[in-house]
């Protein structure tokens, strides 16, 4: 006999719907959908995402013909009950413009008349955030191809390109460093970071599971995985 799933402390509206926010596992907000209570247990016991249409009036599964299919991680609820926040990791694009998520670009700007504003941008961001912010610009370079664009040329000559540009980037931080050149180290080194996020997108590798591989490190763990070693690195 298949175990009950308990949904009890989620209100549904009086269309029987509760919203619900799906963020990837970086913490980027992808889209919002709404879920009825089939919808709900479907994704429960299928582990990646099913919705309900307000339009179609049934229901469906995020990725069902694109692909594009978003695994679940994790489901909370908020402290009314009546919202759901959902954190799943996304194979592909989750717009279905093709953007990477469904708020790329889609910013509100001050507006006097209609009384619209943004709140300014923090001076200071944290160095996870920079990256995960350049890596989704990459990623929608790439699917979403802009005339001119460097990234974007980078991609149509494909890997052997992307791996040379590496290659040249890592000799030009070297170089720096041999001419013990600060300003020189920042730059080539910028490059450097930025041409390996293109690389991670060209395998659609996340930013996350490297901070994750570097974590793992910091605890000692992976030593033998490459090195062949026994035992436990100790702490870095």
């Amino acid at each position: 006999m298949e175990k009950e799933l308990d949904i009890s402390m989620v209100r549904f509206d009086g269309n029987g719907l509760v919203p619900a926010i799906v963020q990837e596992e970086n913490g980027q907000v992808l889209m919002l959908a709404y879920m009825n209570e089939e919808s709900l247990k479907k994704t429960m016991e299928t582990g990646y995402t099913w919705f309900f249409s307000r339009k179609r009036r049934k229901l469906w599964q995020k990725g069902e013909t694109s692909g594009n299919v978003q695994k679940v991680r994790q489901i909370s609820y908020d402290c009314d009950g009546d919202a759901l926040l959902v954190r799943v990791h996304q194979t592909g694009v989750a717009c279905h413009t093709g953007s990477y998520t469904c708020f790329s670009g889609r910013e509100l700007l001050k507006d006097a008349e209609k009384g619209v504003a943004v709140v300014p941008p923090a001076k200071h961001m944290e160095l996870e955030e920079v990256l995960n912010d350049l890596y989704q610009v990459i990623q929608d370079r790439r699917i979403n191809p802009v005339e001119g664009s460097y990234t974007n040329y980078l991609f149509e000559k494909g890997q052997d390109k992307i791996l040379k540009k590496v290659g040249e980037e890592a000799v030009e931080t070297v170089i720096a460093s041999k001419n013990n050149s600060r300003s020189e180290v920042l730059y080539e080194m910028g490059d450097l970071w930025y041409h390996c996020l293109v690389l991670l997108a060209y395998h659609n590798i996340l930013p996350e599971e490297l901070f994750d591989e570097l974590m793992s490190r910091r605890k000692g763990k992976n030593y033998h995985k490459f090195t062949g070693k026994t035992g436990v690195r100790p702490d870095m």
